[in-house]
């Protein structure tokens, strides 16, 4: 679907609105412009009378000697203010990419996993660095320059028009030129570079989704299918980005053919005015050399602030592009539920006492109920087991509770209804151990103090010590300042398990919950952990119906209606 006009405009009414908070750099490089400009103009002067001086009125070297140190002190000034404004623009293309990368990492985290489950890697990523990126030069080149191009060439021609008026008369006719063809050449580029985001996002994350299952493609032996697959979605990339290429070349294209035909109309109208074919544009009747050099000169400087524009157009195009989709997911509304809960202030200030619900559904995060009604209540201290075959809903019920799924119904902790809690307060409560436990790409050292920052080397020894991670440890090139790697490759699953276990026994908590810990872990370390006493209070998600007589309660989830206290059924 292409984007149309008015989307446009408002998406660059959106992109402006962000620069406004950085009005100060703004001005500063717009004002490091003017003064460029103003140096350029000066320049120009200072050559012209020097040819004059040294052809027309030959003068001697020395004679000339201060407009040529004159001149150095120039093209000094120049080179430093071109240095300064070119950290100034760069200053506000990053502060206002961290301004809208920030806010887009604090929407993934009020939306919370189950909505990042929906789509791939490769496209979370292409949206919160590739395209987040592509805003930079809008914001350090195409702001800054459309205003320098609206500035800059009237300076020139205020600096020409006393010397001769047809001079820069024909730039002043000739300049709309480029703008308008401009504006032609790039109607649809916003719309040809959403499509080009749109194929990065879908090929970066369906070759990451290839590389991380390669092993499976491989035992079915689907290589070569696959392959053809990432050749076609390589190959469709292709043209999209040949498509963007083709814009900015045609307009690169334009541009140059008017400046050049508009540099020399007025190189001819000189020409022919020194042959004393042309006798007007001057207020003495005579065309000098002088003003002939310093309109020549200016020419090219009149035209490249609108040349340098036209080089950053595409970088327009790519932003609005980019923030078509950065946008829509900036406003994509969170759940009534949702929005309460991220909204809401109570804090837990006693140790958790009851868990209750009633008439609980849990719903998606498209807002379509997974499981329930569900109604239960819980009484601490408890051990509970919730089990039932996959499926059946026990670890969206989780992720209720851990504040990743809206529901409906009451869900209520020590009678404060769930949605009115602060939920990072509440989160500090809990400790979490899933299947597959997500250890950063650091050392198992970082990993296992996220538990406790400040935790001491004799609480670190304990913890490893009691996750049975010693001899794990010990083997290991770097022992505990072993990198695990990306998605913990240098480890098995279970080492990971326990490395979340020791990350978890270092957090106090007052509810601990576990999904499916038997499956990378030997019975004699789940031993070890229930003597270990994490918390007052723990959920464990699992498959498995023995070794039931370490729970307190039994709970089992099955055909959308949880069946409790069947213990004894179990037993």
């Amino acid at each position: 679907m292409s984007l149309d006009k008015k989307r446009q405009t408002y998406l660059l009414g959106w992109l402006k609105q962000h620069a406004k908070r950085h009005k100060a750099n703004l001005r500063a490089s717009i004002l490091t412009g003017f003064i460029l400009t103003v140096l350029i103009i000066i320049q120009a002067g200072l050559l012209a009378i020097i040819l004059q001086r040294i052809i027309i009125e030959q003068q001697h070297f020395v004679d000339i000697l201060p407009f040529f140190g004159a001149l150095i002190a120039v093209l000094l000034a120049r080179a430093g203010l071109i240095y300064l404004r070119e950290k100034i623009n760069f200053a506000i293309g990053k502060k206002v990419r961290q301004q809208i990368r920030q806010q887009v990492i604090d929407q993934l985290e009020l939306h919370g996993p189950a909505y990042l489950n929906q789509s791939t890697i490769g496209a979370w990523s292409t949206l919160l660095i590739e395209q987040i990126d592509k805003l930079h030069d809008f914001f350090a080149r195409y702001l800054p320059q459309m205003r320098l191009a609206s500035m800059a060439p009237i300076l020139i021609c205020i600096a020409i028009f006393p010397f001769n008026w047809a001079a820069a008369a024909i730039l002043l006719c000739t300049a709309p030129l480029i703008p308008i063809f401009m504006i032609l050449v790039g109607m649809g580029a916003a719309d040809i570079n959403r499509r080009h985001f749109k194929a990065l996002a879908y090929l970066s994350g369906h070759f990451l989704d290839r590389l991380k299952g390669l092993n499976t493609i491989r035992l079915f032996d689907q290589g070569e299918k696959q392959t053809n697959e990432i050749a076609r979605a390589s190959e469709h990339f292709r043209i999209k980005t040949m498509q963007v290429l083709k814009v900015a070349f045609l307009s690169s294209a334009v541009l140059e053919f008017f400046t050049s035909i508009s540099i020399a109309i007025v190189a001819v109208y000189f020409g022919f005015s020194y042959l004393g074919e042309f006798n007007f544009g001057t207020y003495n009747g005579t065309v000098t050399l002088f003003a002939g050099f310093f309109a020549l000169i200016l020419a090219p400087e009149y035209f490249q602030p609108l040349r340098d524009l036209g080089t950053y157009y595409h970088a327009k195009a790519e932003a609005i592009a980019a923030a078509d989709n950065i946008e829509t997911f900036l406003i994509k509304k969170l759940s009534q539920e949702q929005t309460k809960a991220n909204t809401a202030n109570i804090k837990l200030t006693e140790p958790l006492q009851t868990i209750e619900a009633n008439n609980l559904i849990v719903l998606s995060s498209e807002q379509q109920p997974i499981v329930g009604p569900l109604s239960f209540s819980l009484q601490t201290p408890f051990k509970l087991a919730l089990i039932g075959t996959s499926g059946e809903g026990k670890t969206s019920l989780i992720q209720v509770l851990l504040g990743f799924l809206s529901y409906q119904g009451s869900l209520k902790i020590n009678g404060i209804e769930f949605n009115q809690l602060d939920i990072n307060n509440w989160q500090q409560h809990i400790s979490w151990i899933g299947q597959n436990p997500y250890l950063l790409n650091s050392s198992i050292r970082d990993n296992i103090l996220l538990g406790k920052q400040n935790a001491t080397e004799k609480e670190l020894d304990e913890v490893i010590t009691k996750t049975q991670l010693t001899d794990v440890i010990a083997k290991l090139p770097q022992g505990i300042e072993t990198q695990v790697g990306e998605d913990a490759v240098r480890l098995s699953v279970g080492q990971a398990q326990r490395i979340a276990l020791a990350r978890a026994m270092l957090k106090p908590c007052q509810l601990l919950i576990l999904d499916e810990p038997t499956a990378s872990l030997d019975k004699q370390t789940i031993q070890n952990l229930d003597k270990q006493h994490i918390a007052p209070n723990s959920i464990t998600i699992t498959h498995q119906t023995d070794d039931m007589q370490d729970f307190a309660q039994i709970w089992l989830l099955a055909n959308g209606k949880l069946h409790c206290d069947i213990k004894e059924n179990l037993c």
